[in-house]
Formats: C-alpha cells, structure tokens, sequence
C-alpha cells in the first residue's frame, strides 16, 4: 500500500508540476493578447486601418489562454467551488469534497467534453479548416484543438486533486488545499 502511495504522490508532483509550467507559459499570451488588441484599436481609430487576421489574432489568443490556462487554475484553486461544504472543513471533509467531486462532476465532463468533441475537431482537421474572412487566421482547426488540449489538462489535473485527496484520506499529506500545497 506504501508504494501505491508514494506512486501517487510521484504522479502528483509531475501532473502538478507540468500544469504549473504550462499555466505560466500560457499567463503570456494574456500580456501579447493586451498588446494586440490595443495595436487593432489604434490602427483602427487613429489611422483608420484593419487586419482581420489580427481582430481574429485577439481571439485565438483569448481561447488559448482560457482554455489552456484551466489546469493551471484548478491546480492553484481558482475554480469555483461550493464554499457551504469547503471553506471551514476540516482537511478531510476538504479531502473527501475533492474525491468526490473529481470522481462525480470533473471527470465525466471531461469526457463528454471529449466525446463530443472528437467528430467536430476531426472534421475540421480533414479539410484543414479555416476562417471564413479572406484575409483571416486560416487554422481553426487548431485553435479548436484546443478544447482536447483543455479536457486533458483539465482531467489529469483533476486526478493529481483526487490522488492529492488520497494522500490526505490515508494520512501521507497534513494539508489538503490546492492553494496552499502550490503556494497560490
């Protein structure tokens, strides 16, 4: 049983660990997303010109982040969450929350998430789909990968949250709070 343990605690460390680089590599594309976005404004305003590939720029930027950036929230506890039963639990009852709600809410959204995006991001990658704007982005299909990129991040994220509950429920972790094992 030990060594189930320390396996899990091994895989929470690289699922956690991973999320945290991927979440703060992704905090940048808020700052090019700004940038951007204000660059389209002036252009439009001051000289009177327009790119539809970068008005379509601001929102794959936009979809990337979010939809890359959930893992890291989850990871740091930013996702909401039902504060009655949470909040002024004990490490346990936070425990058995987490367990429960990755197992019941998390995970089967994940793959109905993922089920059902599946035929739509396949069709797009068969016919390589693009904007419907001339001058547009022409890589749709990529920024709808997006939403797989988002059900696993999201999924393996949610098992390091149920394994880190684990942990706590056998005894292995004193803390069990997303934030403060990650320092958010």
């Amino acid at each position: 049983m030990q060594a189930i343990l320390s396996a899990l605690a091994a895989l929470t460390r690289v699922i956690d660990a991973a999320n945290e680089h991927i979440g703060r590599v992704a905090s940048w594309l808020a700052l090019l997303m700004v940038l951007l976005q204000f660059i389209v404004v002036v252009m439009r305003y001051f000289f009177g010109v327009g790119f539809i590939a970068m008005q379509e720029g601001v929102i794959y930027l936009h979809g990337t982040l979010f939809m890359v950036g959930a893992g890291y929230t989850l990871l740091h506890g930013g996702h909401v969450r039902v504060d009655i039963f949470y909040r002024d639990a004990r490490p346990h009852r936070r425990a058995l929350v987490d367990l429960l709600g990755v197992i019941l809410f998390l995970l089967p959204v994940c793959v109905v998430i993922g089920w059902a995006t599946w035929p739509y991001l396949e069709q797009s990658w068969s016919v390589f789909e693009g904007s419907k704007e001339t001058s547009g982005i022409h890589a749709v299909y990529a920024l709808k990968t997006m939403i797989l990129v988002f059900v696993i991040l999201m999924a393996f994220q949610g098992l390091s949250l149920a394994f880190h509950a684990v942990l706590t429920l056998a005894g292995r972790e004193t803390r069990h709070d997303a934030a403060a094992e990650t320092g958010g």
